[in-house]
């Protein structure tokens, strides 16, 4: 079983987007997946209330129970665990970056968001485990997402290469209790999703 983490001290990054949209993604590979929601505000949770299938399983619990919950799925066979994590929520994030297979840093493209992430970078590194960021939230013109994609160069994580952009078809898509891979296939919030997933699995396969 494979765990991926998607985690941040800063909130508003689009943590729980991508991981109901990688979950999505996953399932429609016809892969066993949940999503921990380990967020109290629940969001990957109210989202699978409106939803009409059953995959991705939501699971939503407390971090002090997270080895439960990963030790019961490993049982069940899922095949991937993606933990939606809480901002400012210390004990979280490292208890999540401890278990993560790959671990993802959602960043938005801000000045004020690339000089939050430290405290982050900080927990992974005390768990031992490196990370990715993923940029979100781009504008879909202008210059600031390739800015942006310069100034996170000079970090010691690396950069993914995916971009996701700031686009409706996500927020429609929520409030249908469905992933943009299903709201709007042909999409570029779709292909965009389509790509990172891709990518990520591209880098499981290195894990092995």
């Amino acid at each position: 079983m494979i765990i991926i983490a998607i985690i941040s001290e800063k909130g508003g990054v689009s943590k729980t987007t991508l991981s109901i949209n990688l979950g999505v993604a996953a399932a429609l590979k016809n892969k066993v997946v949940a999503i921990v929601d380990l967020d109290p505000q629940a969001s990957s949770s109210e989202w699978g209330d409106l939803r009409q299938s059953d995959t991705p399983v939501i699971i939503s619990t407390p971090a002090s129970r997270l080895n439960n919950v990963i030790e019961t799925a490993e049982e069940e066979g899922f095949d991937l665990l993606i933990l939606d994590t809480a901002p400012r929520a210390e004990a979280t994030v490292l208890n999540a970056a401890k278990a993560a297979d790959l671990i993802l840093i959602p960043c938005c493209p801000s000045l004020f968001d690339i000089k939050a992430l430290k405290n982050t970078i900080d927990l992974i590194k005390l768990a031992k485990k490196t990370a990715t960021f993923v940029l979100t939230l781009v504008p879909t013109s202008g210059t600031v997402g390739e800015e942006s994609a310069l100034a996170l160069k000079g970090f010691e994580f690396p950069l993914c290469p995916i971009k996701i952009y700031s686009r409706i078809a996500f927020k429609r898509s929520l409030v249908d209790g469905l992933g943009v891979l299903e709201y709007e296939p042909r999409g570029k919030a779709a292909n965009e999703i389509s790509q990172l997933y891709k990518w990520v699995e591209k880098q499981l396969k290195k894990l092995k």
